[in-house]
């Protein structure tokens, strides 16, 4: 019996050896690479554009990335730029950006197993060209917009969608983004903020939503208007050679840091709403008397800022502004005098607010006298004119019926076609655009009587003016 479970037992060693060994050599099944190929390539603007890919594996071989490899040159592989679209097999879409504007790409799609990479068919496209310098603008000025978001306030489309504010403007026409900035700002929500760091992002913002981009020197801490102009603290001791200098290098530092963020704006103004000068008291017009006029230290504030502009941005158009666009008196006045000291601009830009007239006269008073004042410009100094900023009643006033709301509203949106349309009638296409201020500014977050927006959080009916 020892014997026969001896036998039995080897048998049984033997046969598990057997086993073990055929298990040992079973043959893998054979790892192939998937088929891929790639779509065509759409929605291509001067940054981005939209391809893809479908991925077939008969074998069920997992697909571990894909994506779409692009370059400058045929047949680009993963050691060029790619995307990582997820994994598996299927279509795909993909959207590489932060491409080069004008440039022509090579594009595949690919799919890694573990087998290697395989890759499509090749296909190639042109970016577009960087939009600059060209076409009508139909703009809005949204220095509050960071602090309204920050602060809470939902912003809707006009199917009372929460929707993204600049997104909004889009759909009604707007092109162009308008941002001031400031020197050393407070943190008040609507007083403050506009650093060069906040307007940079917002820079950003506005072109990666396909805007075009003014910046807004104020030269100051805050508000610089007609009725202020003050030096920003840290520059108030600096003697007047310093000051010029102060103001170079602070427009040289945020233009360049424009620059790095990819941004290059297409206007600049140097100065905001300076009929009697910025930089107070350096930069008035006046001397000390407050009486006699000398243009000559704001003109050489004025060509500072210029040359800064140029000096990081050579193509950038600098604008020069004055308030009260329909005085052509003023106007006349104004840049007569700074011609004669040799200021240095391209463009003249004016502010037109009838509400802000005396006596607040309806804008059919005065509509006439800024189409005229904008054509003598043109002609007289041979430069591109601008209306940089514009606003009327929002209707949002508590205390008038919603028939007297509704005809405030039609009433500012009849003025923005008119002053839309008497930019645009500015002989040899001279006329190159027209700004809102503070459009998205509801009077619920700002007290701000001017702005198109309700208290519902949606534009009004103002804004579709701009889709003219």
């Amino acid at each position: 019996m020892k014997l026969q479970h001896s036998i039995q037992r080897m048998a049984i060693l033997s046969l598990t050896g057997f086993l073990v060994l055929s298990a040992g050599c079973k043959t893998e099944a054979k790892v192939t690479l998937p088929t891929v190929s790639t779509t065509e390539v759409t929605n291509i603007t001067a940054h981005s554009a939209t391809s893809g890919g479908n991925i077939l594996d008969s074998k069920g071989m997992t697909v571990l990335t894909r994506g779409v490899c692009l370059a400058q040159t045929a047949n680009p592989t993963i050691n060029d730029r790619i995307t990582i679209d997820g994994s598996g097999t299927g279509t795909f879409t993909s959207t590489p950006d932060l491409l080069t504007p004008g440039t022509g790409y090579f594009l595949r799609a690919y799919a890694t197993n573990k087998a290697g990479t395989a890759y499509g068919n090749s296909v190639t496209f042109t970016t577009k060209s960087e939009t600059t310098n060209t076409g009508f603008a139909k703009g809005a000025d949204i220095g509050w917009l960071q602090q309204m978001e920050a602060t809470g306030y939902k912003f809707y489309n006009d199917a009372g969608v929460q929707t993204d504010c600049i997104q909004i403007l889009k759909d009604h026409g707007i092109n162009s983004i308008r941002l001031r900035t400031w020197v050393n700002p407070s943190n008040d929500k609507a007083s403050g903020h506009c650093s060069k760091e906040e307007t940079v992002a917002m820079a950003v913002r506005a072109k990666n939503a396909g805007m075009r981009v003014m910046i807004n020197f104020h030269y100051s801490d805050s508000w610089a208007d007609p009725s202020k102009q003050v030096k920003p603290a840290a520059w108030k001791d600096l003697t007047f050679e310093q000051l010029k200098q102060a103001l170079y290098d602070y427009t040289v530092d945020v233009m360049s840091a424009l620059k790095t963020a990819g941004v290059t704006p297409e206007w600049v103004q140097v100065g905001n709403e300076i009929p009697t000068g910025f930089l107070y008291p350096e930069g008035s017009i006046y001397k000390a008397d407050g009486k006699t006029e000398d243009w000559a230290p704001m003109v050489q504030l004025l060509n500072k800022g210029y040359d800064a502009v140029k000096f990081v941005s050579p193509d950038t158009k600098v604008i020069l502004h004055v308030d009260r666009g329909n005085d052509n008196g003023r106007f006349r006045w104004w840049f007569d005098a700074v011609t004669k000291q040799n200021a240095k601009y391209d463009i003249i830009g004016m502010s037109y607010y009838p509400y802000w007239l005396d006596g607040k006269p309806d804008y059919t008073q005065s509509i006439n006298a800024l189409g005229n004042n904008l054509n003598d410009m043109a002609q007289r100094y041979g430069k591109e004119v601008m209306v940089v900023e514009v606003g009327g009643e929002d209707g949002q006033d508590t205390q008038l019926t919603a028939a007297q709301n509704a005809a405030k509203i039609q009433n500012t949106y009849d003025m923005l076609v008119a002053v839309l349309d008497k930019t645009r009638a500015v002989p040899n296409g001279k006329g190159l655009g027209v700004f809102y201020w503070e459009p998205q500014g509801a009077r619920s977050w700002s007290y701000y009587p001017l702005s198109a927006w309700g208290n519902d959080g949606k534009p009004t009916h103002a804004m579709d003016a701009f889709l003219k």
